[in-house]
């Protein structure tokens, strides 16, 4: 089917005088510097300059907050084709199936890779020790430091990106808009504390922005996960696709007044259940893989039983596991539950869903390319049709990596291949800066959206409920996105808003329920329905 066509607002670029602020060159700009954006910066050939610019501090990306693991087939019981098949089977016949081949065969090799750069994987009689995961048919999550694999990944890459003289990494340095000429990505404007805004030319840009959790009230995501780069490529003319599938991880730890953190995966991978208020283990009422089924159908049977027994949360239950298993496996995961007074070992678990991991996005081909020439994007940002519609458990470290190494050597052939060019006469006619328009309270609009977004376009929605939600986010957007703001947390706004009206626009596109899009009044699947959903700018 063809896009769908929006209007993104007013770019910020035309609120500018590019000749006011400082010019930057490089030959590759990376923004966002979590797996997919640090993988990437490894890949570019050491004659080129790189610039990696993190909205915030490396530690805070999703990838660095990852507990579960990476999957790949590294035992001799597993084979790709039964990964190939456990993808496809989350996907709900919406990913693409040579891609999602492509990634399972690649998987053993990447990880091989990780620990070549020293990364440091969890061990077992010698071999990296694995786990199985909701969705997995064999163990083969392969995870570091017991629930803290992405914090162990991003060590050992950010060493081996520290290690090159020709990358630069930028921290605390948001990006605001891209710049384009004639259709093509040019760069982009950027604040830093130092600076303030300043343009980077690059003739080669790699998106790999993460996700946007924080669109909802429930998320395990960082607070700097607010959809910056969705926004950004679709105000640039990149195509996106999905962006109604954002999946819902079933168990976040819910402790009121307390801050939401995840509960991984793999504490139900090595046998824990869920038990509702009244102590009974519910799951088999829902699925009978019990509480390994699909992330989707787990989020969905929390949802009911705490809506059947008017109670806020259910309970993980790991009292029946070895005491040595739970201390080993999951030491974080422990430290925060003991911060709260509660022992892995005794206690029960409240938890309640959250929002997770953004499946839709810019949409790219095997060599991680964007519809918008020398665009390129990895990870989260990104659709590559991995995923489906239901992203299987410790596929996304794995889809950053490849991709991430993709865009990487794409962006750097391409780069050698082009001549420096930066000159005045490239500037678009823009019109100069206006006037400050911070009379906005951004923080109290954020909380309306997260909340709005939360019961509206959450885990259960309907024809009404989008529509409700459609209507408050259109006034919004009205007054927000045209204002100038000058800073964080305005343009955060801004994007946060824009991605919404696409995440609404494309859940009411899809009348069916598919993987972790479920409508209450077409609660089935429809084949007529097995395609993807795309937004464009009508720009």
């Amino acid at each position: 089917m063809d896009p769908i066509s929006i209007e993104p607002g007013q770019r910020y670029l035309a609120r500018i005088n590019p000749k006011r602020i400082p010019h930057i060159f490089t030959d590759v700009l990376i923004i966002g510097g979590g797996i997919a954006g640090s993988r990437a910066a490894l890949e570019i050939d050491p004659r080129l300059e790189t610039i990696i610019v993190n909205k915030g501090k490396v530690s805070q990306s999703n990838s660095a907050y990852a507990q579960g693991g990476i999957a790949g087939v590294l035992d001799p019981l597993d084979n790709i084709t039964n990964h190939i098949q456990d993808t496809l089977a989350a996907g709900k016949n919406l990913c693409d199936e040579a891609l999602v081949e492509f990634v399972c065969r690649e998987a053993p090799r990447h990880i091989q890779e990780l620990v070549e750069l020293g990364a440091d994987f969890d061990t077992e009689d010698g071999k990296i020790a694995l786990t199985k995961e909701g969705g997995h048919s064999h163990r083969r999550v392969a995870h570091a430091l017991g629930d803290a694999t992405g914090k162990e990944l991003m060590r050992a890459l950010v060493l081996a990106v520290q290690s090159r003289p020709s990358i630069q990494t930028w921290t605390k340095t948001p990006t605001i808009d891209l710049v384009t000429e004639n259709g093509k990505c040019r760069g982009a404007v950027i604040w830093n504390r130092y600076h303030g805004k300043s343009l980077i030319w690059a003739k080669q840009v790699i998106l790999a922005t993460g996700g946007a959790g924080c669109l909802f009230r429930e998320t395990t995501n960082p607070p700097l996960a607010t959809g910056d780069g969705h926004a950004l490529a679709f105000r640039a003319g990149a195509l996106l696709q999905d962006m109604e599938f954002m999946q819902f991880h079933p168990t976040v730890l819910y402790i009121a007044g307390g801050a939401r953190y995840l509960i991984s995966e793999a504490v139900r991978g090595e046998g824990a259940y869920l038990r509702d208020c009244n102590g009974v283990r519910f799951m088999s009422d829902y699925h009978p893989d019990l509480e390994l089924a699909h992330r989707d159908i787990v989020s969905r049977a929390i949802t009911a039983r705490m809506l059947e027994t008017s109670h806020s949360c259910v309970y993980l239950d790991l009292t029946h596991l070895e005491k040595s298993l739970v201390k080993e496996r999951f030491p974080n995961i422990s430290k925060v539950c003991a911060s709260f007074g509660l022992d892995l070992s005794k206690d029960q678990i409240p938890v309640r869903p959250g929002a997770h991991y953004m499946i839709g996005g810019v949409k790219t081909d095997l060599q991680a390319q964007t519809s918008v020439p020398n665009l390129w994007a990895a990870g989260e940002v990104t659709s590559t049709g991995l995923h489906g519609s239901n992203r299987l458990a410790s596929n996304s470290l794995l889809e950053g990596l490849i991709f991430g190494a993709a865009a990487g050597r794409g962006a750097s052939q391409a780069a050698l291949n082009q001549p420096d060019q930066y000159s005045a006469s490239l500037l678009p006619d823009w019109d100069v800066e206006k006037r400050s328009d911070e009379d906005l309270n951004s923080k109290d609009l954020r909380n309306s959206l997260a909340s709005l977004m939360w019961r509206d376009v959450g885990i259960t929605r309907s024809a009404n409920t989008l529509k409700n939600a459609k209507d408050k986010v259109d006034f919004w957007n009205r007054y927000v996105v045209d204002r100038e703001f000058k800073t964080l947390n305005g343009w955060e706004l801004q994007n946060m808003l824009l991605v919404s009206q696409l995440m609404i626009t494309s859940a009411i596109e899809r009348r069916e329920s598919r993987g972790v899009h479920y409508r209450s009044d077409y609660p089935e699947t429809d084949r007529a329905f097995q395609k993807h959903i795309s937004v464009i700018s009508t720009r």
